[in-house]
């Protein structure tokens, strides 16, 4: 065990030597702090999360300087561009697939706000941002003070999974040094230093915590709360079937179904909206939402196909077990060399889209939850 000791030379003035008075305070040219450092050598075990945690004036900033050096950053004092997109904030050197694609990771996946200055965000976009930002600079070790002090803990909870997440698979080092217990079982960090107790603790990491999720059969009037989140349009058809996921009753997740007009294919829907609200974004919330989705329609009978140009969706689905590629990456649908059905599902020439068709099984529990049954 270390022990960090901090002095401040008083200044004794008539003011400080009155309060020595009143409250009997011995008289004293410095004030001293004794801080416990007993975190041990971090290098004898492989690591990628450590949590620093405790109250205010524990300690935790000082320890964190103390073991970390000049490692130690903190998202108030991070500079960002006054009138440039929070993209251009990002390393020169680092292409653009690679910003998009750590965005994405950490919850902040929506195209038109990557375009915005930092100062025209939402707290909890600019903190999601300021931490990939964080993890594509970092080259050793990142150590993050106040920690998701300033944002919703909602925010927080469902952002620390979606960060832990992202180290993980960067195999990259992180340290949150934070104030707040309610993200440690989100973050699932390696190790958790409380400096206020002295005690230092390795973990394993264990499952983060079940997100309960009530889906709902909606109104159209529900697409007002979910539309400018969208990232490519806030329209839709009338016509759709709507699903909301609500998370402690909560809106969160939304999914909207049209039909497939094909005359290859019958009793065939596609998804014409998915959207997560921000503060839900980076834990698969959406991903996991339309499967449910789909296993009950294929229960009542229905195929299911979708069509998108987010990058980390198509990624996603093609990593997915529960969806089948039927077209590649284009512009245009080919007819004649690919599907007839992605003809349909082929529409934009302004953008490049893939095309998927759900392949996983039928729920016909799900289906009781999806009633009314739609008309064919």
């Amino acid at each position: 065990m270390s022990i960090i000791k901090l002095s401040t030379e008083i200044n004794r003035s008539p003011r400080v030597m009155q309060l020595e008075g009143i409250f009997d305070l011995q008289a004293a040219q410095v004030s001293t702090t004794e801080i416990p450092n007993n975190i041990p050598d971090l290098g004898t075990r492989d690591w990628n999360i450590g949590l620093i945690v405790g109250p205010s004036g524990a300690g935790k900033t000082t320890v964190a300087k103390d073991m970390f050096n000049q490692e130690l950053l903190s998202t108030e004092t991070m500079q960002w561009g006054r009138n440039n997109a929070v993209i251009d904030d990002f390393p020169k050197e680092l292409p653009i697939k690679d910003i998009t694609e750590l965005l994405s990771s950490v919850g902040f996946s929506s195209p038109p706000a990557w375009l915005r200055p930092y100062e025209n965000l939402s707290n909890g976009e600019k903190f999601r941002v300021s931490m990939a930002r964080v993890l594509a600079e970092s080259k050793e070790i990142a150590v993050v003070d106040e920690f998701t002090s300033v944002i919703d803990r909602t925010v927080a909870q469902i952002g620390s999974a979606a960060i832990a997440k992202t180290v993980r698979a960067r195999n990259q080092k992180f340290v949150a040094v934070a104030c707040h217990y309610d993200i440690e079982e989100w973050l699932r960090p390696d190790w958790i230093y409380q400096p206020h107790l002295g005690t230092f603790t390795w973990g394993s990491v264990q499952p983060r915590p079940q997100v309960n999720v009530e889906v709902i059969w909606a109104k159209y009037e529900a697409w007002s709360i979910f539309s400018k989140h969208h990232y490519l349009s806030d329209s839709l058809n009338k016509s759709a079937q709507i699903y909301v996921g609500l998370i402690k009753d909560q809106p969160a997740v939304f999914t909207a179904i049209l039909p497939l007009i094909n005359a290859n294919v019958k009793n065939a829907r596609r998804i014409s909206r998915t959207v997560v609200l921000p503060d839900y974004q980076g834990i698969g919330l959406g991903g996991r939402f339309v499967d449910y989705v789909c296993a009950g329609l294929a229960a009542q009978g229905l195929s299911t196909y979708t069509t998108t140009s987010h990058p980390a969706r198509v990624r996603a689905l093609n990593r997915s077990s529960n969806w089948e590629m039927i077209r590649e990456p284009s512009r245009v649908a080919q007819r004649g060399k690919t599907s007839s059905i992605t003809g349909r599902l082929g529409l934009s020439r302004s953008r490049i889209t893939t095309g998927f068709r759900f392949a996983g099984a039928p729920n016909e529990e799900i289906a009781k939850v999806l009633c009314p049954r739609p008309k064919n």
